[in-house]
C-alpha cells in the first residue's frame, strides 16, 4: 500500500453537493482488480474511478470505472469527473481543444474548460425495440399501466440501459420502483417538464442490480436517451434535463448537437482533495 492522490468531485450539480459524487484515484498504477473493486465497495458511491497511463495511441489517460457491484465499460458522470480531476493535476493534453479518454468501450472525446465539460455520446452497443417480456418486467417494476409508456427502446452504451418515455415529469417523479421485480434491469425514465419550467425534461435512473437503487445524475443514461429521442424526433437537438429531484439532489444535464454528434455536459467541482492509502 502507498499514498495515492485522491479527489472526490461533484458532477452535474446546479451547485456543489447537489449533483452526483465521484471518487477518483489518481496514479492508480499497481492496483489489482480486486483492490479496485474493494475500494469501490468501500466508497459506496455509484462509481469510483482509477486513472492509469493510456494503452492506445491518441488517449490522454486510461480510466477504469467501478460501481459497488463491479466494473463497467463506460459511464457519463465518471467520464466528466475523471477528466476534471485529471486536468487539475496539471497534466498536459495531447490536443489543444479536447481531452481523449480511454475506457472499456474505447476512446471518448471531451471538451473541458473551467469546471464545465461535455463528452461526445459513444455509439450505442444495443438499440431497437424492447422485447415484450423485458418491457413488461420494467413496467411492472415501476408500477405503470401500459398506456403510460409512450415509447421504449434499448439505449445501451455500456452499462446496459433501457429507456422509457413517460407522459410527463410528474409521472416520472411519482414512481416508486420495486427492486425485486426490476432485478438486473437498468432502467432510465424521462418525461417532459411543464412549459413554464426552466428545464425541459425530468429523468430518473434505477440500477438495483449494481447496488444502486437510484443513481442521482447519470451521464451515460442521458447520452443514450438523447441518441434515441433526438434520432426519433421525440426531443429537440438541444435541451436541459433535471435529475436527482427524487433523492434530494439538483442535477442539471445539458444535451446538444454539434458537428453531427450528440454531446452531454455539465458542471464539475472538486469537494475533497488529498490522498488515500491503497
Amino acid at each position: 500500500m502507498r499514498q495515492r492522490w485522491f479527489k472526490q468531485v461533484d458532477v452535474f450539480g446546479s451547485e456543489p453537493y447537489l449533483g452526483n459524487p465521484l471518487a477518483v484515484v489518481l496514479e492508480a498504477e499497481g492496483l489489482t482488480d480486486a483492490e479496485m473493486a474493494s475500494f469501490a465497495r468501500w466508497t459506496n458511491l455509484s462509481e469510483t474511478t482509477f486513472v492509469l497511463p493510456p494503452t492506445v495511441d491518441g488517449a490522454d489517460y486510461r480510466v477504469r470505472i467501478f460501481t459497488p457491484g463491479g466494473e463497467i465499460p463506460f459511464a457519463g458522470h465518471p467520464t466528466l469527473g475523471t477528466c476534471h480531476a485529471w486536468l487539475e493535476t496539471g497534466a498536459k493534453r495531447r490536443y489543444p481543444d479536447v481531452v481523449v479518454q480511454e475506457c472499456g468501450i474505447g476512446l471518448v472525446t471531451l471538451h473541458a474548460n473551467a469546471g464545465i465539460a461535455a463528452f461526445a455520446a459513444p455509439p450505442l452497443l444495443r438499440s431497437g425495440e424492447l422485447e415484450d417480456d423485458v418491457l413488461d418486467q420494467a413496467r411492472q417494476a415501476l408500477g405503470l399501466e401500459p398506456e403510460q409508456i409512450l415509447a421504449s427502446n434499448w439505449i445501451d452504451n455500456g452499462p446496459g440501459w433501457l429507456g422509457l418515455l413517460l407522459p410527463d415529469a410528474a409521472t416520472v417523479l411519482a414512481l416508486n420502483p420495486n427492486p425485486v421485480i426490476m432485478g438486473n434491469l437498468r432502467v432510465g425514465v424521462i418525461g417532459a417538464q411543464p412549459a413554464d419550467t426552466e428545464t425541459d425534461f425530468e429523468v430518473r435512473a434505477f440500477v438495483p442490480g449494481l447496488g444502486i437503487a437510484e443513481d442521482p445524475v447519470t451521464g451515460s443514461l442521458n447520452a443514450g436517451l438523447a441518441q434515441w429521442l433526438i434520432g426519433a424526433s421525440l426531443a429537440p437537438e438541444r435541451y436541459v434535463v433535471t435529475q436527482g429531484t427524487a433523492v434530494q439532489r439538483s442535477g442539471r444535464v445539458r444535451v446538444f448537437t454539434r458537428d453531427r454528434k450528440i454531446w452531454v455536459g455539465g458542471s464539475t467541482v472538486t469537494c475533497i482533495d488529498g490522498t488515500v492509502t491503497l
